[in-house]
Formats: C-alpha cells, sequence, structure tokens
C-alpha cells in the first residue's frame, strides 16, 4: 500500500487532481454552489465535447504528432451530413446521422492518414494544410450557412436527458443529456485499444522511437493511417453532438477549439513530443479547463480573466511538458 501511495504521488494526474480539488473547494466556499447537484451535472455536460475531442487529440500527440485539424474534419463532416438530410426532407431514426458522420470522419481522417503516413512531414504542418482544406471545401464547395432547423431524430437526440438535477438552494435545474453516455464509450473504447492492443502499443512506440518502432516490427505507416482514419470518426462524433446540444448548424462554431483541447491533455501530462500519457490525466486536463470557462463566473470572475486564466494554464501546461522533454533528454546523455 505504502508502495502505490509513493508511486501515485509521482505522477502528474495526482497533482493535476489536487489542483481541481483545491479550485474547487475554493469556487465552494466563495459561491456556495459548486457542489450543488445542477452545476455538477453542468460541469458534465460541458465534458462532453471537449472530452470526446480530447481522446483523439490525445491519441496523436502520444504517437509524436499534433493534429490541429479535428475541429475542421468534425464541422465539414457534421454540415455536410446536416445538409444532406435536411435538403433530402430525412425524417426518420438517428441511426442514418451517426452513420453519415461516421463514414465521412472517416474518409477526412483517411485523407490526413494518406498524407502523415507517406510524407515525413511533421503532423503539426500537415494538419494546418488540411484543416484548411476543410474549411474551404465547406465554405467554398458547400457555400455553407447556418442551419437553423435540423432532422427530427438530431433534434430530439439533443434534447434526450438521462436525469435531471435540481438545486434545493436556487431552484435551478440541469439536464444530464444521452450524449454523456458517447462520451463514456469513446474513452473507455479508447482506453482498451491504448492498453490491450498492438495498435495502441505501436502508438506509444512511435512517441517515444518511430525508427526503433519499425525496428521492433511495429508497421508504423499503417498504424498512422488508420490512427487518423479513427481520430477522423472520434472528431465527427464530438461535431455531431455539438450541434444537436445546440439545435442548429453553425459551420464555425468548432472552429479554434483546438488549442484548448490540445492544452487540456498536456496539462494532463501526455508529453508535447509523444511516447508518453495517460488518459486519465488528458480528462482530468480537461476537466480542469471546463472548471475554468464555466464555474469562476460563480465566484464573479469576469469573462476577460477567465481567458487570462486559460491562458495560463496553456502556459504552465506546455512548459511543463518542456521541462519534462530537457530533463529526458539530459538523463539520456548522461546514460551515453
Amino acid at each position: 500500500m505504502a508502495a502505490l501511495l509513493r508511486k501515485l504521488v509521482k505522477t502528474n494526474e495526482f497533482y493535476l487532481f489536487l489542483v481541481i480539488v483545491v479550485l474547487s473547494v475554493v469556487i465552494q466556499l466563495r459561491s456556495g454552489q459548486f457542489f450543488t447537484a445542477n452545476n455538477l451535472v453542468d460541469l458534465a455536460n460541458a465534458m462532453v465535447v471537449p472530452g470526446i475531442f480530447a481522446v483523439g487529440a490525445f491519441m496523436v500527440l502520444v504517437s509524436g504528432g499534433i493534429d490541429v485539424s479535428f475541429p475542421a474534419l468534425a464541422s465539414l463532416s457534421v454540415y455536410a451530413t446536416t445538409r444532406i438530410l435536411v435538403d433530402g426532407g430525412y425524417e426518420g431514426g438517428m441511426w442514418l446521422p451517426f452513420l453519415l458522420v461516421i463514414v465521412l470522419g472517416a474518409i477526412l481522417g483517411a485523407f490526413n492518414g494518406l498524407f502523415t503516413s507517406r510524407f515525413a512531414v511533421p503532423v503539426l504542418i500537415i494538419t494546418l494544410g488540411t484543416a484548411s482544406v476543410f474549411s474551404g471545401i465547406m465554405q467554398g464547395v458547400l457555400s455553407s450557412v447556418q442551419i437553423p432547423n435540423l432532422p427530427p431524430a438530431m433534434t430530439e437526440f439533443g434534447r434526450a436527458t438521462l436525469f435531471v438535477a435540481t438545486s434545493p438552494k436556487s431552484g435551478l435545474t440541469s439536464s444530464m443529456p444521452v450524449s454523456f453516455i458517447l462520451l463514456i464509450v469513446v474513452v473507455a473504447a479508447a482506453f482498451v485499444v491504448l492498453r490491450y492492443t498492438t495498435f495502441g502499443r505501436g502508438l506509444y512506440a512511435m512517441g517515444g522511437d518511430e525508427s526503433a518502432a519499425e525496428r521492433a516490427g511495429f508497421k508504423v505507416r499503417r498504424i498512422k493511417f488508420w490512427l487518423f482514419v479513427i481520430v477522423g470518426i472520434i472528431a465527427s462524433l464530438a461535431g455531431l453532438v455539438r450541434t444537436t446540444s445546440m439545435d442548429s448548424m453553425h459551420p464555425t462554431n468548432l472552429l479554434g477549439m483546438e488549442l484548448m483541447v490540445i492544452a487540456a491533455v498536456v496539462l494532463g501530462g501526455a508529453s508535447i513530443t509523444g511516447g508518453s500519457g495517460t488518459l486519465t490525466g488528458a480528462m482530468l486536463g480537461t476537466l480542469l479547463i471546463v472548471i475554468v470557462q464555466n464555474s469562476m463566473i460563480l465566484i464573479g470572475v469576469p469573462t476577460f480573466w477567465q481567458g487570462f486564466a486559460l491562458g495560463v494554464l496553456i502556459i504552465v501546461g506546455t512548459g511543463i511538458s518542456a521541462v519534462q522533454v530537457t530533463r529526458a533528454r539530459k538523463r539520456a546523455r548522461v546514460l551515453i
């Protein structure tokens, strides 16, 4: 037990959890509302979209790359899906929107995967380019405009709830969306893949040393390709959830989320150069940023200070990662 505690104290996740606990207690003491049922449900609701995005961003980061195209990819796949269904007067079940975003997400992800697996160019550069391509297709080829009325199935899915929580103090109510189950499923599936499959071990090996991973027998090109197919599907699911929760499709609503999501993953302990990190840390990092964005208003913090706090978190997160990389390199030189 003592050995387990010593090991736990050395993890990034432990200290991140402590920060979340301290911040939560401070907000509770100042507002008296943080631990109310409706606020906790609001936080869980706010976690769904960035949490799903964070799973895909984490997988790419672990493999040694930084993907900044996933919001544009999600926007294009969900916009195209919504446009097809609305123009076709679709009134069926939710299975078809899910199927279409999965297929389109996989195709767009394969576009990313084709370039990242074939060309020795940093993933960041490639995805900067493909993000522009996806946005250009949506705004230029599809002439994207806001779609205010979604198909009935998408509207119903966005309004579906697991339960309603009420604050006894204020009487405010909040609904836990059905989409929270999707977050749990995506995180659980990613955990199994990363922990128990050759594909998952290959991602960590590639992030540590791509050449060594190839020598060890991992099919690096194939893993890279399928990684981005999977990330495309995950991003598209997150986009579908955001669209249904808003009950309208806004083409640019998701754009710009990449910085926040990547910062959350790095805050969670994922090395910015790849090869290390946990899904637990990624989810804790996302939760911390969601708390900063959604709960600091409870203690009367103005919006611009929330932005300032978020910026500090991003700097701290990337700074910690940079320090970890520098220390690892120094240790490697000493061993040599």
